[in-house]
C-alpha cells in the first residue's frame, strides 16, 4: 500500500531516526517543520502567505549545542527520494546563511531509500540508516580538522619500502580526489598489513579517520592482525581484547571476521550504526565477500580499501567492480616478480622438486601391485582382480598407506634442514582432507617415534587447541617443535611464519589464486633482528610437488573454471516458483495455493535485521498487499524471481540438511507434475537412499520408524501425493542431521608398498635460474673453503696479505680447472656485481670484506633519499623508482636522459614536469654521486 508523506514520516522515517537514537518528540534533538527565513521579494514588506519568505524543512537534527547538524527532506513512499535532493540542499545552505556556523549534512528519503549528501565533499550516496548524534559530531570534527593528505607524513618505521610508500600515497591521493574505494594488489609477503597500518596511522594523524575496521576471513588471521596493530600502533585502543564478545564502542581499531561482523550488524540489541566506521579494510578481498558477507560492506558504505595477493591478471571482474576499478587496473600493484628481482630481494624465491609415485602415475591394479603385496592380499581374502583404481582416485575412493609413507620418507630425505642438518626446517604439508591429514600425522609418529609425537602436528580450523597463546599454531610459530604443520585449507592463506623453508603439496590444487596463496606461505624473508635457532638463514625455500600442480597451471594458467553455485535457499525458492507456475498453467489451484502458502512463510522468515532485506523494503511492501497473492500471473511470478528470490542469499541460520531434503522432495513433485517419469524416478531413488540412511538406533529417529519404513516401499510411492510428500518433509526433514554419512561410496583402504616413479628438480622462478645460482654459489664457497687450508695464495688472501697479479692469475687458472669451473664472469653473475674483480670476490667469499654490489649502493642511496623526503607524491615515487632501475641497468645517467624516454612516460616534460628546481638539483647530485 502506498503511504502518504505523513504516514511515511510517522511509520518509517521516525522509526529509522529512533533506531539511530533520535527522539522525534524531543525538540532539543529533532525539530519538525523547521522554519527557515529566505527573505521577501523586492517591493514586498509583509508575507502574503504562510510560505512567502519562509521555507519549512521536514526535519532538522540538532547537536548537543542546539545547532543544526543535518537536514532531512521526506517524500512519500510512492515517490522517488531523489525528488527531494535539490530541496534538501537549498535548505542546508539557507540554514547556514540564516544562522551562520557550519553547513548542515544533507539527507533525503522516501522511507525506503535514504541518501546522504556531504555537500562540498562527496556526491550523494545511498545509505542504510541515519547517523547517530555521535556520528554527526565525528563527521563534523573530521570535516573541520582534516588536513590535506597529499603532504601527510608516512611513518617509514612501519612501512618504509619504496613500493609500500607508493601504495600509501596512491590511496591518500585518491581520498583527496574524493574517491571512496581502493584496491591494492600486493604479492604475499610484501607487507600488505604493514602498508595498511601505516596508511591507517596517516589517516588518523591527518584527522580523516577515528574508527577503523579491519575485516578478515578467519580467526587465526584476526589474531595475527591484532598483533600487528598492537606492535605498530600500540597506543590506539583495539577491539576485541581477550574474551570480548559484545562490540565496545570506545575503541579506535576494530578487527573482526566477516561472520562476527555480520552477526553484530544483524543483532538489534547491539544497535551498531551503519556510520560507525570511517575506514574499512577488506583483507584478501577476493574471498568471502560476494554472497552473504557482501552485506557487511553494503551496511557501512564508508571509505573502503581492498587488499589482495591475487595476481592482477587473475582477479575476476567482480572484485574490480566492487572497488570501482577498471578491469586489470587496481589502485596500486606490486608483483612477486618485482619483489624477488629487487636488489636486495624483498621476497624469497623458491625451487621445486616434483615427486610422483608409481601408483599416482599408473594407478593401483594387479599390474602395478608387487607380487609380495598380492600374496598378502590373497591371505587377507581379497580379490586382486577387483582392485582397480586410477592414480587420480588416491585419497578419494582409495586410501593407500604405502603412498603416503613414501611421500613422508622422501620429504624427510630431500627437505631443507635446520643448521644441524638432521631435522627438517619449518614445513607445511597441504593435505586433501582432515582424515588425510590425520593419516600423515600417524605416519610421521610411526616412522620417527624418537620425537614422541612432537615432530608433526595437524592444524585444522575446527580444532580449538589450534588457537590462542600456547595453542598449536603459536607453538608452530614460536617454538622449536613441531617442525611440520599438517593442514587442510587453514594454513593455505594469510598465516605469517617467516621461518617456513619447505612446502609439501600432498594434494592437487585447481584454483590458481589459491595455489599462489599457498606458495606465498614460504616467500617471506627472515627478520635478521629476531633470529630463531631452528632457522638462522633462508636464501631459498623448497616446494615438494607430489601432484604435478606446476605442470597443471602451465597448461591451464587460470586453473579450473568453477561455476558459481546458487545458495541452497535460493534454489529451493526457485523450484517453488517453477512449481507454482506449472500448477497455475495446469489449473491445479489447490497445489498452487499450497505452495504459495509455503513461499509466504519462507518470505516471512527472512532475517529482518539484514541490510539486504531492509533495502528491499519497497519490493517487500508490494507483497503486503493481499491483492498481490489472489492471482499470481506470469508477470507477478517474474517479479518474485527477479526481486524476491535473490533476497534468500541472506538466509544463514537454517537446518540446511532438512532444507536439502525438502528441495529433493520438491524437485520430485515438480518432475511428477511435468510428467517427467525418468527424472522423477531418479530423484525418488535419491530420496529413498537418504531415508534409508536414517539411524533407527537414535531415539528421535525411532519415533518415526513407521513412516521411515513405509517411505522405502514401492507402495508408498505408487500412492504418493502432495499430502504424503509434505508429511515426508515435515517429519523426516528435521531428522536428516542424524543421517549416517557412510551410505555413499565407501573408500577402500590398502597398505601396499609404493615406489618412486619420478623425482626431478625444476628450475622455476621469475628468471628460471634461482636453483642453479644458489647451488652454484654453495659449490663455489665449499671449494674455496676446502682449498684455503693448503693453497698458499688463498692463505695469503685470508691473512690480509697482498697478492701479485701473477699469483692472482695462477689462482684463477686453478679454480677454473676445478669443478665447478669458477670464472670471473660466473662470479659476477652469481654475486650480481658486474664491476668487482676476481680477488675481490675471493675476499668476499672468505668473509674478509663485504662486497657491496652496484645495485645495493643504488638501492641504499634511493631509500635514504625517499626517507628524507616523506611528502613525495605517488607520481614522484614512480619517477624515482624508474630512475633507480634505469641507473642499475645502465650504470650511468646524464641530465638529458631525464627529459627523454622512458621518463616522458610519467610526464611529457620528464623530470621538469614532476619535480621543482630545488628537488631536481638534489636528484642530479644523487645521480652524479652514484655515477662517480
Amino acid at each position: 500500500m502506498t503511504k502518504s508523506e505523513a504516514l511515511t514520516r510517522s511509520e518509517l522515517i521516525d522509526q529509522k531516526l529512533a533506531w539511530s537514537g533520535w527522539n522525534v518528540k524531543d525538540p532539543t534533538q529533532v525539530v519538525e517543520e523547521f522554519g527557515i527565513l529566505t527573505g521577501l521579494p523586492d517591493g514586498v514588506a509583509e508575507p502574503r502567505s504562510r510560505y512567502e519568505g519562509h521555507q519549512f524543512s521536514d526535519y532538522v537534527l540538532l547537536g548537543k549545542d542546539g545547532k543544526p547538524l543535518a537536514v532531512i527532506e521526506a517524500k512519500r513512499t510512492s515517490k522517488d527520494a531523489a525528488i527531494g535532493r535539490e530541496q534538501a540542499k537549498q535548505y542546508c545552505y539557507n540554514i547556514q546563511k540564516q544562522l551562520g556556523g557550519e553547513l548542515p549534512f544533507c539527507f533525503y528519503t522516501n522511507g525506503h531509500e535514504t541518501y546522504f549528501w556531504d555537500l562540498e565533499n562527496y556526491p550523494p550516496r545511498k545509505v542504510v540508516g541515519f547517523p547517530t548524534r555521535d556520528d554527526f559530531e565525528r563527521f563534523a570534527y573530521i570535516r573541520r580538522n582534516g588536513k590535506p593528505l597529499t603532504q601527510e607524513f608516512i611513518n617509514t618505521s612501519i612501512a618504509g619500502r619504496d613500493y609500500q610508500i607508493r601504495a600509501i600515497r596512491s590511496v591518500l591521493e585518491g581520498i583527496e580526489q574524493k574517491q571512496r574505494t581502493f584496491l591494492l594488489v600486493m604479492a604475499t609477503g610484501t607487507g600488505k598489513t604493514r602498508t595498511c597500518i601505516a596508511l591507517v596511522d596517516a589517516l588518523m594523524r591527518a584527522g580523516h579517520a577515528e574508527k577503523v575496521l579491519f575485516l578478515v576471513d578467519r580467526i587465526a588471521l584476526r589474531e595475527q592482525a591484532l598483533g600487528a596493530f598492537k606492535e605498530h600502533l600500540p597506543n590506539e585502543p583495539r577491539w576485541p581484547t581477550t574474551g570480548e564478545k559484545v562490540l565496545a564502542k570506545d575503541r579506535r581499531i576494530y578487527v573482526a571476521t566477516y561472520p562476527t561482523m555480520l552477526n553484530i550488524i544483524r543483532d538489534e540489541a547491539q544497535n551498531l550504526s551503519p556510520h560507525f566506521f570511517d575506514f574499512i579494510v577488506v583483507d584478501e578481498s577476493h574471498r568471502s565477500i560476494y554472497n552473504t558477507y557482501g552485506e557487511v560492506l553494503g551496511y557501512f558504505r564508508t571509505l573502503t580499501l581492498g587488499l589482495t595477493a591475487t595476481p592482477t591478471d587473475i582477479i575476476d571482474h567482480n572484485t574490480f567492480q566492487l572497488f570501482h576499478c577498471e578491469d586489470g587496473l587496481p589502485t596500486f600493484a606490486y608483483t612477486f616478480e618485482e619483489a624477488v628481482n629487487h636488489v636486495p630481494p624483498y621476497l624469497c624465491n623458491f625451487q621445486v622438486m616434483k615427486i610422483q609415485t608409481k601408483f599416482q602415475m599408473e594407478g593401483i591394479s594387479k599390474r602395478t601391485i608387487s607380487l609380495e603385496d598380492q600374496r598378502k592380499l590373497i591371505l587377507q581374502g581379497k580379490e586382486i582382480e577387483e582392485i582397480n583404481f586410477e592414480g587420480s582416485q588416491l585419497e578419494k575412493q582409495v586410501i593407500n598407506k604405502g603412498t603416503n609413507t613414501l611421500i613422508v620418507k622422501e620429504f624427510m630425505e630431500e627437505s631443507i634442514k635446520d643448521s644441524n642438518g638432521v631435522l627438517p626446517g619449518k614445513t607445511i604439508f597441504f593435505c586433501a582432507t582432515k582424515a588425510h591429514a590425520r593419516r600423515i600425522e600417524e605416519i610421521f609418529d610411526k616412522l620417527y617415534p624418537q620425537y614422541k609425537g612432537d615432530l608433526a602436528k595437524v592444524l585444522v580450523s575446527d580444532d580449538p587447541r589450534v588457537y590462542g597463546k600456547g595453542g598449536l599454531l603459536d607453538q608452530f610459530t614460536n617454538n622449536d617443535m613441531p617442525r611440520v604443520a599438517i593442514s587442510v585449507d587453514m594454513l593455505d592463506t594469510g598465516i605469517d611464519v617467516r621461518e617456513l623453508v619447505n612446502l609439501v603439496f600432498a594434494k592437487p590444487v585447481y584454483s590458481y589464486t589459491k595455489f599462489w596463496q599457498m606458495i606465498g606461505r614460504g616467500t617471506r624473508l627472515l627478520e635478521t633482528s629476531k633470529p630463531k635457532p631452528w632457522c638462522l638463514g633462508k636464501d631459498v625455500f623448497l616446494i615438494i610437488d607430489c601432484w604435478d600442480n606446476f605442470e597443471y597451471f602451465k597448461l591451464q594458467p587460470k586453473g579450473k573454471e568453477i561455476k558459481p553455485q546458487l545458495p541452497l535457499p535460493i534454489r529451493l525458492v526457485s523450484l517453488r516458483l517453477d512449481k507454482i507456475e506449472k500448477a497455475n498453467d495446469s489449473s491445479l489451484a489447490d497445489i498452487a495455493a499450497r505452495e504459495v502458502n509455503k513461499l509466504r512463510r519462507q518470505i516471512a522468515d527472512l532475517p529482518q535485521s539484514s541490510v539486504v532485506i531492509k533495502e528491499a523494503a519497497a519490493s517487500l511492501a508490494i507483497l503486503d498487499e493481499e491483492n498481490f497473492w489472489i492471482r499470481l500471473t506470469h508477470e507477478k511470478i517474474e517479479f518474485l524471481r527477479a526481486e524476491i528470490k535473490p533476497l534468500f542469499r541472506t538466509v544463514s541460520e537454517a537446518d540446511f540438511k532438512a532444507m536439502r531434503f525438502e528441495r529433493d522432495v520438491l524437485e520430485y513433485t515438480l518432475a511428477a507434475l511435468n510428467d517427467d517419469q525418468e527424472q522423477a524416478d531418479t530423484l525418488k531413488e535419491g530420496i529413498i537412499e537418504q531415508i534409508g540412511a536414517l539411524p533407527l538406533s537414535v531415539n528421535f529417529v525411532k519415533q518415526h520408524e513407521a513412516l521411515i519404513r513405509a517411505a522405502q516401499s514401492a507402495y508408498f510411492w505408487a500412492m504418493a501425493n502432495e499430502d504424503s510428500c509434505d508429511q515426508l518433509v515435515a517429519e523426516l526433514g528435521p531428522l536428516m542431521k542424524f543421517r549416517e554419512q557412510n551410505s555413499g561410496q565407501e573408500q577402500t583402504h590398502l597398505d601396499l608398498a609404493d615406489e618412486l616413479h619420478k623425482k626431478e628438480w625444476v628450475e622455476f622462478g621469475p628468471q628460471h635460474e634461482s636453483v642453479s645460482i644458489n647451488r652454484y654459489r654453495e659449490m663455489v664457497e665449499a671449494l674455496i673453503a676446502e682449498l684455503t687450508e693448503h693453497n698458499p695464495v688463498l692463505h695469503k688472501i685470508k691473512n690480509g696479505e697482498p697478492v701479485t697479479s701473477d699469483e692472482a692469475a695462477q689462482l684463477a687458472e686453478l679454480l677454473h680447472e676445478e669443478h665447478p669451473y669458477i670464472t670471473e664472469t660466473l662470479l659476477r653473475q652469481v654475486y650480481k656485481n658486474r664491476k668487482a674483480n676476481f680477488i675481490q670476490f675471493i675476499r668476499h667469499i672468505l668473509g674478509i670484506e663485504v662486497l657491496k654490489s652496484f645495485p645495493d649502493e643504488v638501492n641504499a642511496a634511493f631509500d635514504q633519499f625517499i626517507r628524507a623526503h616523506t611528502t613525495l607524491s605517488s607520481r614522484q615515487m614512480e619517477f624515482l623508482n624508474l630512475l633507480k632501475n634505469f641507473i642499475i641497468e645502465r650504470e650511468r645517467v646524464e641530465k638529458k636522459d631525464l627529459i627523454n624516454t622512458p621518463f616522458t612516460v610519467i610526464h611529457p616534460q620528464g623530470i621538469r614536469g614532476v619535480f621543482g628546481p630545488a628537488e631536481i638539483n638534489e636528484i642530479l647530485q644523487l645521480t652524479e654521486h652514484l655515477a662517480a
